[in-house]
């Protein structure tokens, strides 16, 4: 039996709609591919810090790293801390990541700390990131799952940075994303330290 033509116009209706979809799709791809490249290459960081005109004391900050076990700023008194806010979603976070890494080798022999804070995520969110920067972060990773050391800070958005001195004031601070591994941030952090 020989089709009818509304059944071979409805065949060739599903392939092309098939064809169609898979245009569709193909085009989201390579449209979303664009979108991460361009966050992840964005407009460059800056190496600039914020001196404030009042050092203040710095809050409370008692979270737990990725062993469970916790930190307290107050335990690390008479040292320089680096305290940074920060979000696997956000993108100036991401790039800034190795640049603290290489901060923390550079000054961890010289008396400074540094903090990562995550802001609003779990465990099983951040693990899997952190395996995809290099080099790989050695410093302290603290959870603030639940956004209430973020708020005593007053981080108004991410990444921000505070520079605690070692008699516990917020000295400098930094929103937005920063090369942590510039001479000028690295220098300022060791005059801190004497």
């Amino acid at each position: 039996m020989e089709k009818s033509m509304k059944q071979r116009y409805g065949e060739l209706s599903v392939r092309n709609k098939n064809h169609f979809m898979k245009i569709v799709l193909l085009i989201v791809l390579v449209f979303s591919f664009n979108t991460v490249t361009a966050a992840e290459n964005g407009p460059p960081l800056t190496h600039k810090l914020t001196k404030l005109k009042q050092q203040l004391p710095a809050p409370a900050l008692r979270l737990k790293n990725m062993d469970d076990e916790v930190v307290d700023i107050k335990d690390l008194k008479g040292k320089v801390v680096v305290v940074n806010f920060w979000a696997t979603w956000c993108p100036p976070c991401r790039r800034e990541m190795s640049s603290l890494e290489r901060l923390h080798l550079a000054t961890k022999e010289k008396n400074v700390v540094l903090l990562a804070v995550n802001v609003g995520e779990d465990m099983d969110t951040v693990f899997p990131f952190l395996g995809m920067i290099s080099p790989s972060p050695s410093f302290p990773i603290l959870f603030d799952t639940d956004t209430e050391t973020a708020k005593q800070w007053q981080v108004k958005g991410l990444p921000t940075t505070y520079i605690v001195s070692p008699e516990g004031k917020i000295v400098y601070r930094a929103i937005g994303g920063r090369e942590f591994d510039h001479p000028a941030i690295q220098d300022a952090v060791i005059k801190l330290t004497k």
